[in-house]
């Protein structure tokens, strides 16, 4: 086939896929707030710069206290996630479920299911931040 043809097939075929496709917009989370409550604190000062990071936690699996010093906010992909704060509090999440990860709070992510999690991070900071420290 010449590709003076190929062209407008591929346009005709890209156009039929896509007409019937509705496209829509779902706010998911907006928080000012931490899933404890506490309020978010001021982004840095800096050069801004956006990770995001799937994370994947096989079942059984309990992972280190660790904290944030940057503002980060997630999904829950696949399975069931508990997360415990070092002083008692705790949150379950199932797969949909969203969550505004605690800022400088010691925590870990338990997965207490049969299967792998899978959440989908994104991270909020300054170029040469520290995303994660572990306790």
């Amino acid at each position: 086939m010449k590709p003076l043809v190929l062209v407008p097939l591929m346009v005709f075929l890209l156009t039929q896929v896509t007409k019937d496709e509705t496209i829509s917009s779902q706010t998911i989370c907006r928080s000012t707030t931490s899933w404890d409550g506490k309020t978010l604190p001021a982004y840095g000062t800096g050069q801004p710069e956006i990770t995001i990071k799937r994370i994947t936690i096989p079942s059984g699996t309990t992972l280190p206290l660790h904290k944030h010093p940057v503002i980060n906010a997630g999904v829950l992909l696949r399975g069931k996630l508990t997360v415990e704060t070092d002083d008692g509090k705790r949150l379950v999440l199932s797969a949909g479920d969203p969550i505004v990860e605690l800022v400088n709070h010691w925590h870990r992510g338990i997965n207490r299911g049969d299967e792998a999690v899978e959440i989908l991070v994104f991270y909020a900071g300054t170029v040469g931040d520290r995303l994660t420290i572990k306790k």
